[in-house]
């Protein structure tokens, strides 16, 4: 009987355009494309592992305010060096965009996946170098099994010339969204400085950064009737330098690795999540890791979370700085944009599998983890 309802609601998920309009037409069993094999499901109730559920990760907190302060700069670097060494993640507060700006833009994000599946259909695009693109899934041109996850991604560079082809409806979502991308690219450009700065490089690369690619990925994972069967998004990590995660305050879905275990982010209000890209582990030689993520859905209420990713210019060669590799292996062959475009549309993306690709030898230590729990 389950088999023959599973088989009916395939049949729906044929005519629909994503997981939101597949909800929408009252679907009450996960059609089989979206059901992952066992061994890639996560254990539990809503998805989230019995054994990491008394458990809270002690994220670390980089306070701007206390960044910009001369007497506490070298304490928060010490901070953000630890975090972006063995984590590949850490928790940003007073980072300057006002509660009411992520609160709006949440807000708008939200009416807009409420458009009807007709008005949302009109920026589907399998171009994903196109300027504005709706899709669903992961990367639904290689996946061989969808995830539970519909999404709207805007390029905002530069952005005069991409902002006419952002969604019109609903007519404050592009305001919003613009501001919130100035906003978080400020936010990025002082992370950087940062980070350069623990490194022991020059502010020089810093410029490059400003002309940088960016793009904001507006997430919607809708209430799943049998979310222990699929997942949201699958373990991956990203490709950039580094991602800001702005979360829904009211639903939990953002799971991290760490070692062994998949520990789930608790969103904090005016908080936003930071967490390391591919291309930042390779500029690093290895120095700072990217961390596999993933986000685990629920039968009950539906999630929102926007992405803000930031990496240099398209063109420009992304590798090991020189500085970096001075007497000490190479670890990271150099790559670009591009490759990584051109990998996604062949190969599924998850796990780290493109940063695999670009490594040209192994470590000569594995990476531990020191994970604190309160």
């Amino acid at each position: 009987m389950v088999m023959k309802k599973r088989e009916e609601e395939a049949e729906k998920s044929r005519h629909t355009e994503g997981v939101r309009s597949l909800c929408e037409s009252g679907i009450k069993y996960v059609p089989t494309k979206y059901i992952l094999p066992a061994a890639e499901r996560a254990q539990g109730d809503s998805n989230v592992p019995k054994k990491t559920n008394s458990w809270k990760l002690k994220v670390a907190t980089i306070d701007i305010n206390q960044l910009l302060e001369p007497s506490s700069r070298h304490r928060v670097l010490e901070s953000l060096s630890k975090a972006c060494e063995q984590y590949g993640f850490f928790r940003v507060v007073n980072h300057g965009i006002p509660s009411e700006t992520l609160l709006r833009l949440m807000a708008s994000a939200r009416r807009f996946f409420e458009l009807p599946s007709s008005v949302r259909a009109k920026y589907m695009s399998n171009d994903i170098r196109s300027p504005v693109r709706y899709g669903t899934s992961f990367n639904q041109l290689q996946d061989g099994v969808f995830y539970w996850r519909d999404f709207l991604k805007l390029n905002c560079h530069p952005m005069p010339a991409v902002l006419p082809f952002w969604p019109s409806s609903p007519p404050e979502l592009r305001e919003e969204a613009q501001s919130y991308a100035k906003q978080s690219k400020v936010l990025f450009l002082l992370l950087m400085e940062a980070i350069l700065e623990i490194l022991g490089l020059g502010s020089d690369t810093l410029q490059e950064f400003k002309e940088g690619t960016h793009m904001v990925i507006i997430n919607c994972f809708p209430p799943c009737p049998e979310p222990e069967l699929t997942l949201g998004m699958p373990p991956h990590s990203d490709y950039g330098f580094l991602t800001i995660l702005l979360q829904d305050t009211n639903v939990k879905g953002l799971q991290v690795q760490c070692g062994d275990d998949w520990v789930t982010v608790d969103p904090i209000p005016d908080s936003l999540f930071v967490n390391v890209g591919d291309h930042l582990e390779i500029f690093s030689n290895g120095r700072y890791k990217s961390v596999l993520h993933r986000v685990f859905v629920n039968s009950t209420k539906s999630r929102n979370s926007i992405a803000s990713l930031h990496s240099l210019p398209f063109d420009s060669i992304v590798r090991p700085h020189p500085e970096l590799v001075k007497g000490v292996e190479k670890l990271y062959e150099d790559t670009d944009f591009a490759s990584f475009l051109n990998y996604m549309t062949t190969n599924e993306t998850k796990q780290k599998r493109f940063l695999e690709s670009r490594k040209v030898a192994k470590p000569s230590s594995t990476a531990t983890f020191s994970i604190e729990y309160e």
